[in-house]
């Protein structure tokens, strides 16, 4: 068992306040997961990338904890690990750098009060990175860049500052300037004091480990480290330039509106160090959160006394030995203690007895948390991606979105006799919030909708996995899904009566038009102007 507050605090703030909640958002092979292992070995979270220090077993503890994950190299579900340091207590969620799972991640995001974004030095700014940026943007999380993969060949660093003004409209301050990159690359200046963190390659000797050596700027070790008179001068000149970007703005940062940008190698470990250190001096605490009680707007700070919450993931099966169902709970205030009984806004009562503390796949029970902290609460589909929690019953947050599926796919399974057991694994799985389900109104047809191709080959994985199914995604009769909505029930109910053979329902038993064409979907809004055909729906 484990208090989350886990040693007393130096200080007398209150814990909240210790709280630092952020995602990591990056292009697939921008080294988001190298990152994030040693982040968690920067802090002592463990002895090396991959492996827990805690209770004395070595059990792995990689983000990427699926085994579909393991096996391609890429991260296809959001993941949450805390961790301390400088007397801060740090809740890291690491989201899909896939674009098919942009749903997952834009969720995630709903619980980060703050992103870090990295970028490849070699690509900058790539098609997923502007995707999730925007995401941010809609929420005005504020953004730290760390640029990566130094030690590789890559842009000027000048052009990769313009791009990211460019493209994301932010204004840039870089609070560190690196010497060269690739086989050139010497390490990185501090632009806000006199000290060069030297870079040491693997084959050379000494280990930068997760502490660069550190160096004045201004001493002869330089020369020594350069090697070369004029690459050194070259560097001074580019730091000098550097300065001219201007200052670091807290208050612009926190708008959305600035990001400070550093550098480094996650493979090596070079600059992982300073990368924490600037979130534990930029990053803001948990933030006042806008929601409805009684009817009426609140905002609920984190120095409220209610305990209040919001679920914005569900996983099944992250223990397959336990075939367990556990929703992500975000804290909002207050403080929880084990055993609380807190109720969603529909009036639902849930008795929380296993609260579990998050190591990527690993867990450990928590005898209390506090706003910031990320929890998360076993259930047996007592609980959905969206829902409120709080002791009252009676506060609601805004609702997570679903998106509609950009491809749609009829599942069987090869063995007839299993259907029952299909519709079950399909609906455990649709209700983690990732991909959406649909029930044709004629037949046994179970259809499901995902944003891309991945969605569906990982479906499959799990589903041969994780229930022991082989299961067939064939093409269906229909190609678009939009769920529909009007102000006159009675018309409603009348459209839906004379087009039985396109309609459908959702897991909630929303109405869904099941459309053969975007064609099929403007003309029935031609002919049905007061009806609204939605490429969102918003669970509350």
């Amino acid at each position: 068992m484990s208090d989350i507050t886990s040693k007393p605090s130096h200080t007398k703030k209150p814990e909240s306040e210790r709280r630092r909640v952020f995602a990591i958002i990056s292009h697939p092979d921008a080294g988001k997961t190298t990152l994030t292992e040693n982040m968690l070995y920067a802090t002592g979270a463990i002895h090396q990338a991959g492996r827990v220090a805690a209770r004395g077993e070595a059990r792995r503890t990689k983000s990427d904890w699926m085994k579909i994950e393991q096996e391609r190299g890429i991260s296809v579900s959001s993941s949450v690990m805390t961790f301390e340091h400088k007397d801060l207590i740090f809740n890291l969620l690491d989201t899909p750098g896939h674009e098919d799972f942009s749903e997952d991640t834009y969720r995630t995001l709903t619980a980060a009060d703050c992103a870090v974004m990295v970028l490849d030095v070699a690509k900058g700014i790539e098609p997923q990175t502007l995707k999730l940026f925007e995401v941010c943007r809609l929420r005005d999380i504020p953004i730290i860049t760390f640029v990566n993969k130094m030690d590789r060949e890559g842009r000027e660093t000048f052009d990769v500052l313009s791009e990211i003004e460019d493209k994301l409209a932010l204004d840039v301050v870089p609070m560190q300037w690196p010497a060269a990159s690739g086989r050139r690359f010497k390490g990185t200046a501090d632009l806000t004091s006199n000290v060069f963190y030297r870079f040491i390659r693997p084959d050379e000797d000494g280990d930068t480990g997760v502490g660069a050596p550190q160096v004045d700027m201004d001493s002869d070790e330089m020369s020594a480290i350069f090697k070369d008179e004029d690459l050194l001068a070259e560097f001074r000149e580019e730091v000098e330039l550097a300065k001219e970007y201007g200052e670091f703005n807290i208050q612009s940062f926190n708008e959305g509106h600035m990001t400070p940008v550093y550098f480094g190698s996650a493979l090596r470990k070079f600059g992982v160090r300073e990368l924490i250190d600037a979130l534990a001096e930029l990053a803001p605490g948990p933030q006042v959160e806008p929601a409805q009680k009684a009817g009426q707007s609140v905002e609920i700070a984190p120095s409220n006394k209610e305990v209040t919450g919001f679920v914005f993931k569900v996983q099944a099966n992250m223990d397959l030995n336990h075939r367990d169902r556990v929703g992500f709970l975000r804290l909002v205030s207050g403080e929880f203690k084990r055993g609380m009984k807190l109720k969603t806004a529909d009036g639902k009562a849930i008795s929380v007895h296993n609260p579990i503390l998050f190591f990527a796949q690993d867990r450990e029970l928590a005898d209390n948390a506090f706003a910031g902290d990320v929890i998360g609460i076993p259930n047996h589909g007592s609980l959905r991606v969206g829902d409120s929690l709080s002791e009252s019953g009676k506060i609601r947050f805004a609702g997570m979105p679903n998106f509609a599926p950009e491809i749609l796919r009829r599942a069987r399974t090869v063995d007839p006799l299993k259907a029952k057991h299909l519709r079950k694994a399909l609906e455990s799985l649709a209700e983690e919030g990732v991909t959406q389900l649909f029930k044709p109104a004629f037949g046994a047809d179970m259809i499901v909708g995902a944003v891309g191709a991945l969605q569906i080959e990982v479906m499959a994985d799990r589903m041969k996995n994780e229930y022991g199914l082989e299961v067939l995604f064939e093409m269906p009769p229909y190609q678009i899904a939009r769920w529909i909505a009007c102000d006159d029930e009675a018309e409603l109910e009348a459209f839906a009566a004379k087009n039985r053979n396109n309609m459908g329902e959702d897991l909630d038993g929303a109405p869904v038009f099941l459309a053969k064409s975007a064609w099929d979907i403007g003309y029935a809004q031609e002919k049905n102007p007061n009806l609204r055909f939605l490429s969102t729906k918003e669970r509350r």
